[in-house]
């Protein structure tokens, strides 16, 4: 388990675009599965958006997997020294609305890496309910 310290360590990422607030499991080259608690002092939280509702935006739950499908391949041998950069959303689905309040699950799986391009699926949830899923492409970069 990372707490939020630890994952900045690895992370160039700061305020307010940290978003992985805890890494429960790192299986490197396979999957990872990590925590955002969505709270209503969250940068976003200050927009409103449909019909004055205020929800973690579709935008930002890829953000925050794309953070989290770093920690699978960071420390391989195709990676080495490497920061996997978000190169496509193949597809994303948003399956229900994310308020404050909300602790969103994240579950990312590395379907392939070959030549330091990586193919990934993601699931978020809501307690057990499926918020959204995403597949997505992650390249590596010095």
């Amino acid at each position: 388990m990372l707490a939020v310290n630890e994952i900045k360590e690895q992370l160039p990422h700061r305020f307010p675009f940290l978003l992985v607030d805890r890494i429960i499991t790192i299986e490197k080259g396979h999957k990872a599965i990590g925590i955002k608690n969505i709270t209503a002092n969250d940068f976003f939280c200050r927009q409103e958006y449909f019909n004055d509702e205020i929800m973690f935006p579709g935008s930002l739950q890829v953000e925050v997997i794309a953070q989290l499908a770093a920690f699978v391949v960071m420390g391989l041998e195709v990676a080495k020294s490497k920061m996997p950069l978000l190169a496509s959303i193949n597809k994303a689905r948003f399956r229900r609305i994310i308020r404050p309040g909300d602790q969103l699950r994240i579950e990312v799986s590395l379907k392939r890496l070959k030549a330091g391009i990586g193919k990934f699926t993601a699931h978020t949830y809501i307690k057990d309910e499926l918020a959204g899923e995403v597949e997505f492409t992650c390249v590596t970069a010095e």
